[in-house]
């Protein structure tokens, strides 16, 4: 049997820095991005994510012109797109009242932990400050960062550039 890749909630704003080559989160993101690609990590995220990624604020939308490649983007088999439903909803409401968080914000985190997922990637600093406090076992939250593995195959390429 496959290994299965362990799964990694990523909100919309690891998205949308990565969509929009944000040159302050691009380079963050490409670790995550390229793990999943990879195999090394599934990527799941709220429905919510499909519609928040395309204006997350002033400056950070991103265009009708470019609704094919957000549409393409989300398709990729190593993105796993959760529907808000009641139970994540109901969740997401408790995390309002108890930490504060944003509506959206709160469906991030509940989704993840609903689904059981152990690490959540965000450039949001208020979720990062709560890593650790939520979820058994405690969600960790912070910036995309999936360290690079060079393979064997990397290692052989490498040595025979000229």
């Amino acid at each position: 049997m496959a290994n299965t890749p362990p799964n990694r909630y990523v909100d919309s704003d690891v998205f949308l820095g990565w969509l929009k080559k944000e040159p302050d989160k691009f380079e963050e993101c490409r670790t995550v991005i390229k793990g999943a690609e990879g195999g090394r990590v599934k990527l799941v995220t709220s429905s919510i994510t499909l519609v928040e990624v395309i204006k997350l604020g002033p400056g950070r939308e991103i265009p009708e012109s470019s609704q094919q490649m957000v549409v393409d983007f989300f398709k990729h088999e190593w993105i796993v797109v959760r529907q808000l439903d009641r139970r994540i909803a109901e969740q997401a409401r408790l995390l309002i009242w108890k930490y504060g968080f944003a509506p959206k914000d709160s469906v991030h985190v509940a989704t993840a932990l609903i689904e059981g997922i152990d690490r959540m990637d965000t450039f949001d600093k208020e979720l990062i400050k709560r890593s650790g406090e939520m979820g058994n076992p405690p969600l960790a939250i912070g910036r995309p960062n999936l360290p690079h593995v060079v393979s064997f195959d990397d290692a052989l390429a490498e040595q025979s550039k000229p």
